[in-house]
């Protein structure tokens, strides 16, 4: 089969989508895509060579559904996106069971860093530091209770199973540990099927900062530069940048070594990223997390290193080993903006019709859009409708790249939270780099004037 005949079939929807079939296409092969009716007129949709009718929305969580699209497409390769079944190891099982090449790592190794518990165990083997805490899962109240006593409040109760800031929660003290730890149990119980939890001591002063890692066939892993994602709401990302302003080069090239140093000791295929919460007390960084995809802010990793990140995917999925032509050291400074189908204060859905869809463009501005002007963003869907990507030379011109960007943007129909954006932008501590993950908590607490 020739490289141009190749059929990718993107299990998922959205900018992520239509982001992963501009790739496809540009490499020369034909992108496939799945779709409910209501998504008929969506972008990605449009712009795929080749489509399959889903029954509803929900199939995009539907191993079953979403393997029998693809073959129905007759997909060689299957690329998952984030979200959805893109970190769930039977669905990679599935595509690989149906003769196609799931993009992505190998189903153990999605079951490994998946959990929270065995990766942070993968995690100490690799000679990673984590915030002290459970060596593994808990699972009754008493056990939790006695390791976040000993860690020290506050702690943070994460479900094992859990992702995208759901199954969480801070706990400030032990008198309301026992109500914390219900909750967060049977949320992911309900939501995940597993009631599992870890328990680490709560770094109040911290940057959530990423290291997005390449590993490729025959062991080796590259470790590119770091994301901070610090700007969260609902413990989910708002504004992503890269570099961290929070580290300095030694600190940068420490974190990098010890992210590709686990990647490999646990023989990871792929594009995935390592997490770590940063003690801006101590200088420490800790290991939170693996994410088994590519994740949303991926673009400002591309942007800062001159990269194509799901090509490079795509190659290393047919097995090829080659580091592509790339800027080692980050060049410049990326922020990732998310526009989101949202109010600016309570941060709730607000689907609609869209009547007005204007994106800014421009140099050192690139967007990557989920929907488009007459379309419709429904309430069965998180409400992301696009990502404003601009890179400049400093962090402080690209600051004022974003300004001038989120400027040329308009959305009427749906709410949007243009305003909140706009607002981070001329946060103080944001533009002064002395923020932490608890700014949005800060912003939203003093009124807008």
């Amino acid at each position: 089969m020739s490289e141009r005949q190749r059929v990718v079939f993107i299990a998922n929807r959205g900018e992520i989508a239509a982001r992963v079939l501009r790739t496809v296409r540009e490499l020369g092969h034909r992108g496939a895509v799945a779709f409910p009716a209501v998504d008929a007129d969506l972008p990605y949709v449009m712009a795929a060579d080749l489509t399959v009718e889903l029954s509803g929305p929900r199939d995009f969580g539907d191993v079953e559904a979403m393997v029998a699209a693809a073959r129905s497409a007759g997909a060689d390769l299957v690329h998952p996106g984030y979200g959805f079944l893109s970190e769930n190891a039977a669905f990679a099982r599935a595509v690989e069971a149906a003769g196609m090449a799931f993009v992505g790592p190998s189903p153990d190794v999605i079951e490994l860093m998946g959990d929270k518990a065995s990766a942070r165990t993968a995690a100490v083997r690799a000679g990673l530091a984590v915030a002290p805490g459970s060596d593994g899962a808990v699972e009754t109240v008493d056990e939790a209770r006695r390791v976040a006593l000993e860690a020290g409040y506050p702690v943070m109760l994460k479900a094992v199973a859990g992702g995208g800031g759901i199954g969480m929660a801070v706990v400030p003290d032990a008198a309301s540990f026992d109500r914390a730890f219900e909750s967060v149990t049977s949320r992911a119980a309900s939501v995940f099927g597993d009631s599992r939890v870890i328990v680490e001591r709560y770094i109040e002063r911290s940057r959530h900062i990423e290291v997005q890692v390449m590993g490729l066939p025959g062991g080796r892993a590259v470790a590119l530069s770091e994301r901070d994602c610090s700007v969260q709401r609902r413990h989910q990302k708002v504004v992503e940048e890269s570099p961290s302003p929070a580290l300095d080069p030694e600190s940068r090239a420490s974190l990098l070594r010890r992210a590709a140093a686990l990647t490999e000791s646990v023989g990871y295929v792929g594009a995935g990223t390592i997490e770590f919460i940063h003690d801006l007390d101590s200088g420490e960084s800790f290991f939170l997390e693996m994410n088994t995809r590519l994740q949303v802010e991926h673009p400002v990793t591309e942007a800062v290193h001159g990269v194509d990140l799901v090509a490079w995917q795509l190659s290393i999925a047919t097995g090829d080993p080659t580091v592509p032509e790339l800027s080692v050291e980050p060049q410049g400074h990326a922020i990732e903006l998310r526009l989101y189908a949202e109010d600016s204060e309570r941060f709730l859905p607000r689907p609609g019709a869209i009547e007005t869809w204007r994106m800014p463009d421009g140099e050192g501005v690139r967007v990557d859009a989920g929907y488009a002007d007459g379309t419709v963003v429904t309430p069965f869907f998180d409400p992301l409708l696009a990502k404003v990507i601009v890179w400049a030379p400093s962090r402080a011109e690209a600051i004022e790249r974003a300004r001038a960007a989120l400027e040329r943007t308009e959305i009427v129909g749906p709410g949007s939270n243009l305003g909140f954006l706009a607002r981070v932008l001329t946060e103080p501590e944001f533009v002064d780099a002395t923020h932490d993950t608890g700014i949005v908590g800060r912003m939203t607490a003093t009124p807008v004037r």
